[in-house]
């Protein structure tokens, strides 16, 4: 079946009908729009009528004050039922089930200039898992643009555990493909169906026996992570229009990271627990798998967008017309922190990190324009979905800036006449109240950072716990330049129509 046009658009000047460029062009103008003028506004209204700035700023801190109470009890609960799953034995759970024998999982694992211990250490825990490696078929897919050092590393990566499996491939992606934005998505799905074309077809696999895995060169697999997986794909009603999502811990080297590089990490990790918790709107983030059958009946990856982890779910949901959704495994993969080797570098990686994953915020045109093309959409699935990502982006741009800036200038801009009143008195007295009351929250944070980091190195002594969970004191700084100007960054981008390419996070290992 062919793919409809309105299901490959990386931008607005894909379209070529006027009237659909310029609904698709307004879209990617609206994020960027909406969270710029709340903060104008807030700003604009503490100097014109501060009594109602200070009003919406109290109502906005009382909002993120519950939002902050119901994420928190989801990620506490996430924790306990990941905890739950790792002691299960899903390798037998699977015997169990009818037809396991008959499931293969599709590796395929998109490198970039990676050092080879670190791509060599993903590949030992795909070697070392619990399920067979007679039934797995590993792709390593490397870019031309890598050059000599990349096309060396496979075939050091193919010298050592190309007979692991029970086929291996390498891949490489040409350089300067028309159309294409380079990046995992591109390389990925290269990967994806050369192993289509010289394995699967050939051995006439039935592609819904096929679990597809999309994972990053410095992913590491926990030891039952395709048991639960082939588990749950086994007995999860509808599974070809399922995605299944694990929690993604950037952990590898979270010991040697910078302070900031650290909290940035584990703040990243609790968001997905909490998401993890709320399966209704939960989208696919980083490594991830689904099945094979539908990666080729969505036409694999779009090869000309940034975020290509979460637009691949809304391929399949407007694909399949609403009828499709994430699980969530409730178990955890692990990745590196983001880090370079001078602390410099490192701040810089982490902002455009962050800024480009906040870029996601095109998805929200994507999916919106898929909701007026596509007629059968449950009109609760639109607005459930639709509202929790818009959202999301609008709180992650302009959130932290309102509280911990913007909340005081009512007082700075609202002159005399309303300082005197008691309004005045009590704005800052109560935003002060709500920050040492999340502060407080940081507590349980930073023991929950404690509870799932990687056993420790002999060279750091116990001293080493207390800076980690001290660290977290940096987090409104962080929330701040790390959090909401990159997403202010990244939305205001796509407002001017100044896209983005594909940054790649450097992978380096101290």
């Amino acid at each position: 079946m062919e793919i409809p046009y309105y299901l490959k658009i990386g931008r607005a000047s894909d379209l070529e009908i006027p009237k659909e460029r310029r609904i698709y062009r307004f879209l990617e103008i609206l994020p960027g729009l909406v969270s710029w003028a709340t903060l104008i506004s807030v700003v604009f209204f503490s100097w014109f009528a501060p009594a109602w700035a200070a009003i919406f700023i109290i109502c906005f801190v009382i909002y993120w004050l519950i939002r902050s109470f119901y994420f928190s009890f989801h990620l506490n609960s996430c924790y306990k039922r990941m905890k739950r799953n790792e002691k299960i034995d899903w390798m037998k759970k699977v015997r169990e089930t009818d037809s396991w024998e008959d499931i293969y999982h599709l590796v395929v694992v998109a490198t970039y200039k990676e050092p080879l211990e670190i791509i060599r250490e993903s590949f030992l825990s795909l070697e070392n898992s619990d399920w067979p490696n007679s039934k797995m078929i590993v792709v390593l897919s490397y870019e031309e643009k890598g050059g000599d050092e990349s096309r060396k590393t496979a075939e050091a990566i193919k010298e050592e555990f190309g007979e692991s499996f029970f086929k291996f491939l390498i891949t490489k992606h040409p350089f300067g493909i028309k159309g294409e934005i380079a990046g995992k998505g591109a390389n990925e799905s290269w990967g994806m169906k050369k192993a289509k074309q010289e394995i699967i077809d050939p051995l006439k696999i039935p592609f819904q026996n096929i679990i597809a895995s999309s994972f990053d060169a410095d992913t590491n697999v926990f030891p039952k992570y395709f048991s639960i997986l082939t588990y749950r794909y086994l007995t999860t009603k509808d599974s070809l229009k399922c995605s299944f999502q694990p929690i993604p811990f950037f952990i590898n080297n979270i010991w040697h990271s910078p302070p900031i590089s650290r909290i940035f990490s584990f703040s990243a990790s609790f968001w997905q627990m909490m998401c993890q918790e709320r399966p209704e709107k939960l989208i696919t983030f980083s490594s991830h798998s689904m099945s094979f059958k539908t990666l080729v009946d969505v036409g694999f990856r779009q090869t000309n967008v940034v975020s290509d982890d979460s637009r691949i779910f809304w391929q399949s949901f407007l694909r399949y017309k609403g009828d499709y959704r994430v699980f969530p495994l409730y178990y955890p993969i692990s990745m590196d922190a983001n880090c370079a080797s001078k602390f410099k570098e490192t701040m810089k990686n982490v902002y455009k990190q962050q800024r480009r994953w906040a870029y996601g915020a095109g998805e929200i045109a994507y999916s919106f324009f898929g909701f007026i093309k596509i007629k059968g959409i449950p009109l609760s699935k639109k607005i459930s979905l639709g509202s929790a990502l818009f959202e999301t982006n609008w709180s992650w741009a302009t959130s932290s800036i309102i509280i911990l800036i913007l909340g005081w200038l009512p007082l700075i801009l609202g002159g005399e006449r309303f300082g005197q009143t008691l309004l005045a008195y009590n704005l800052p007295v109560f935003v002060s109240r709500v920050l040492t009351i999340a502060m407080i929250g940081l507590i349980g944070s930073a023991y929950l950072n404690i509870l799932i980091l990687p056993p420790k190195p002999p060279e750091y002594g116990k001293k080493k716990y207390l800076f980690f969970a001290l660290e977290w004191f940096l987090l409104p700084f962080i929330m701040i330049f790390f959090t909401s100007i990159p997403a202010l960054d990244a939305q205001t981008r796509l407002m001017l129509g100044k896209y983005m390419g594909f940054w790649p996070t450097p992978k380096i290992r101290k």
